[in-house]
Parts: structure tokens; sequence; C-alpha cells
């Protein structure tokens, strides 16, 4: 079984989908089709999505029963221990964080070291 959802995508890819799988809601597909069909799919997603963004989520044999694949996202799969996850870019941590320090000492430790 598989599920695509597409964002943004063209009315070309979306009309191809439906050949394969079920639309259950705009722009979310179901079905269930070969691994062979599945790959096909999802080039024909790559070759036509454009500004779009596609998921993919597929049935696997690991240990989440699952794989996905994406495009066009901000959210990144990260591989965590043997565990696919997704990743989201935390945009205000990232303006908010403070400026490196320094390594080394700190002037409390260099004053308690040398005994100014």
């Amino acid at each position: 079984m598989i599920v695509v959802v597409l964002t943004a995508a063209p009315p070309k890819i979306r009309g191809h989908l439906t050949r394969w799988l079920f639309e259950i809601s705009p722009g979310v597909y179901v079905g269930k089709v070969s691994a062979r069909v599945r790959e096909l799919l999802w080039e024909q997603i790559l070759d036509n999505i454009g500004d779009g963004r596609a998921v993919m989520v597929f049935a696997a044999n690991n240990e989440q029963g699952l794989e996905f694949k994406t495009y066009g996202q901000d959210w990144t799969p990260v591989d965590y221990e043997g565990l696919e996850l997704i990743m989201r870019p935390n945009e205000e941590s990232a303006r908010e964080r403070p400026a490196r320090h320094r390594s080394g000492w700190s002037n409390a430790s260099r004053f308690r070291r040398f005994g100014r």
C-alpha cells in the first residue's frame, strides 16, 4: 500500500496518479501497486512536479514497517539509529542562537589557576 501527498502540483501529474491510485482528498492518493509501478510513479512525480512538493509513504520490511520519500520539503528524512525520522527546520532557534564561545579556559578559572 502506498500513500502520496502532493502540494502545488500541476493537473498533469494529478491526472496521471488517478490512473493508478484513488484520490481520497485533494492531493492525497492511496493505493496498492507493485514496487516497480511505485518507482515509476515516483519518477513521473519528480519529472512533472515543478515547484510543488511531494511525499510518498509505502510499506517496507523494516522495524517501522514503512519507508518514505520526499521532494521539495523543508523537513528532511534523517536516519537515527536505524529509524527513519523527520527533522524539522527550527528557524527561530537558528536566529536566536548565541555567538560561539571561545574555546579554552574561562577568566575565572585562569585567575584561580594562576593565582591572580
